[in-house]
């Protein structure tokens, strides 16, 4: 019986991992399995013990199987090295979390060597507004979502992502490489069994790219969406996640304390991502993801 469920389990994994994208939304759900979805590797231990408690060699065959489609899957990931080399803007974004009092650290330390910072849950004249507007000589804050740039910001607009409400912008960045437009956004949030709001959204933000002819155009922001999220195929492409070219590893950014998922997006177009990674940000329960890129 133990040789059966091991084997039944291994060709289960191994057709979600390979098939997930097969898989019907069934009322969001999947997208939330897809989120989660390298951590389905973590299965293929526990399958090769209860093979080896079977004592059957057919069983941890049929094990490995999944172990084979993960590593096909996410074994570029972890052996991935960034490209580096000289670059010409280092850029993040940070969720700073709307009842964080420590939100003016975290930025302060995030920010340091950025040369431009994207911002959500931002609170109006808030600590974080405030430690970013004494280190930013320009800055463009729209709602709950702001810009804070080393550089000249013209062209700015806020905009509706389908909330109802402006919780992003569009704004152009003139650095002494050229100009560079710019997208922060806050896309609604996606739940177990929910995602129709966040799917909406996403689909706002896919025709505001489309319908931009900048020659170089970065995203940045919370999109409530996972790299590995079926939603992440309306934005990847036209543009290119900074993380999955230029990071070390999955770049995860939520929870904080422990994070096993990324809704927080660099993406682009137009230049040449050098690096990639991750900054702690005090007291938010997202991390900041960061990037550099040559122009």
């Amino acid at each position: 019986m133990l040789r059966r469920v091991v084997v039944v389990l291994s060709v289960v994994v191994a057709a979600a991992l390979a098939g997930h994208q097969l898989i019907p939304a069934l009322g969001g759900f999947t997208p939330v399995l897809e989120s989660l979805l390298p951590w389905i590797g973590l299965s293929v231990p526990v399958l090769l013990v209860g093979a080896a408690l079977a004592r059957s060699t057919l069983a941890a065959a049929v094990a490995l199987v999944p172990g084979v489609v993960w590593a096909a899957m996410f074994g570029s990931t972890l052996f991935r090295t960034p490209p580096g080399g000289p670059s010409d803007l280092a850029v993040g974004t940070v969720n700073v979390g709307v009842r964080n009092n420590a939100s003016g650290e975290a930025v302060r330390a995030i920010a340091k060597d950025l040369d431009l910072l994207a911002a959500q849950e931002l609170t109006s004249g808030g600590p974080a507004a405030k430690q970013l507007n004494k280190m930013f000589k320009y800055h463009y804050p729209v709602s709950t979502v702001g810009l804070w740039s080393r550089y000249p910001i013209s062209e700015t607009k806020p905009l509706d992502v389908g909330l109802g409400w402006p919780r992003a912008l569009r704004a152009v960045v003139a650095t002494p490489k050229g100009k560079v437009t710019v997208y922060v956004m806050h896309l609604a949030s996606a739940r177990p069994g929910y995602t129709a709001s966040r799917d909406t959204s996403l689909a706002h933000a896919r025709k505001l790219v489309d319908a931009d002819p900048s020659k170089r155009i970065l995203l940045l922001g919370d999109l409530n969406t996972a790299t590995t999220d079926r939603g992440m195929r309306g934005l990847t492409p036209p543009l290119t996640d900074a993380q999955s070219v230029a990071g070390e590893g999955f770049g995860f950014t939520w929870p904080s304390e422990f994070p096993i998922t990324r809704p927080d997006h660099i993406l682009f177009k137009g230049m040449k991502a050098t690096e990639a990674g991750v900054a702690p940000a005090t007291g938010s329960d997202h991390r900041a993801a960061i990037a550099s890129f040559r122009l």
